[in-house]
């Protein structure tokens, strides 16, 4: 089995990849074709990583216009059964390599989440231009893939929309030794707390302008941003003018910390495929004050694990992180409730590389 995606690995992995890549180890022969962080090397035996280009800016073009040719190769000297690709984007790349190569493996598109939404809520505005394009780029691999698999009900409806069946559907595999064992009490000061990269499609656009809305209602309440990215500039402004604690990048457990530390987990995405840190919030015994878009109706039962916002409304998600902020009570029991919710989306590494296997056979 081969992978293919845009992932910067470092060797040697974080422990939480290492247990992702043990426990596929134990079901199935891997490699891995991704990009290679910052001073890392070239990779070993497994991951064949390609190293940055400078200036960054042609980094990721240079990428995608090797990427056909790069798969070719690792297709003739693997010959694998089976190709997942992390996006559609990857898998287009691949179908058109498994044709220079001649080699039946069979190409699975995971569907991690909208693919529409990288031309349009995430990195540079320019993206956009291109939106259409990448939109019927992703349709046809998707169309012409061997197998699609999906993460959760929204993505499987995506897909499903296209007229494609997912050939599976189950979580992403998540690192959550962290976040295990009983969750804390609520601590004495009320924590709104934000995890998540700093893009249009995390709405931290709407978060600051709700929390502008809710600081001055909330008394010794206060907001705490977790996640990097190219709306630094949001974070800054809610650091300087409202004085919320601000950190670009926490390991799991210092995100596991953060959550006991906090009342509740604000995710006010656009669109989420998934939503790992609302699992992660649950498993610690937080609620969420999740927009009702894309996965998070999926795993947020409103008004029992958390509530649920319109992502486009600051003055609703103000409302709602007032009166959880305001309330310990109704704090209380949204953390008793989403305690509860963390169950059916948690498997086990073993779990989920033989879910994988399975898909491959």
């Amino acid at each position: 089995m081969l992978f293919v995606g845009r992932t910067r690995y470092r060797l040697p992995l974080s422990p939480s990849l290492a247990q992702k890549f043990d426990a596929l180890a134990g079901e199935l022969d891997v490699r891995v074709l991704a990009s290679a962080a910052p001073g890392t090397n070239a990779g070993d035996a497994t991951f064949h990583l390609v190293a940055p280009l400078r200036p960054r800016g042609l980094d990721g073009l240079a990428f995608w216009l090797a990427l056909p040719m790069r798969t070719a190769r690792l297709l003739r000297e693997f010959r694998p059964e089976a190709v997942f690709c992390q996006t559609a984007y990857e898998a287009a790349a691949v179908l058109v390599a498994r044709r220079i190569a001649r080699v039946p493996a069979r190409v699975v598109v995971e569907v991690h989440g909208d693919w529409r939404t990288s031309t349009r809520l995430y990195g540079s505005p320019a993206r956009r231009f291109v939106s259409r394009f990448a939109d019927a780029v992703a349709a046809f691999a998707l169309r012409r893939a061997d197998a699609v698999r999906t993460v959760s009900p929204f993505t499987a409806e995506l897909v499903r929309k296209l007229g494609i069946e997912p050939a599976a559907d189950f979580p992403a595999f998540m690192y959550l030794t962290p976040f295990a064992g009983p969750h804390a009490p609520l601590p004495d000061r009320p924590v709104a707390l934000f995890v998540g990269v700093l893009e249009a499609y995390k709405n931290v656009d709407r978060l600051a302008a709700a929390w502008r809305l809710a600081a001055p209602r909330v008394g010794d309440g206060s907001l705490r941003l977790v996640g990097d990215g190219t709306r630094t500039d949001i974070a800054e402004a809610l650091v300087r003018e409202l004085g919320v604690r601000w950190d670009r990048s926490l390991t799991p457990e210092e995100v596991a910390a953060a959550l006991d530390d906090s009342w509740v987990l604000v995710l006010p995405s656009r669109s989420e495929g998934m939503g790992r840190v609302l699992v992660e919030a649950f498993s610690r015994g937080r609620g969420v004050i999740g927009a009702r878009a894309g996965s998070i109706p999926n795993l947020v039962v409103d008004g029992t694990s958390g509530l649920l916002v319109d992502p486009d409304d600051p003055a609703e998600l103000a409302d709602a992180i007032v009166r959880v902020l305001s309330h310990r009570a109704l704090a209380e029991q949204l953390a008793d409730g989403a305690h509860a919710a963390a169950g059916p989306w948690l498997q086990t590494p073993e779990q989920y590389a033989q879910r994988m296997r399975a898909l491959v056979g």
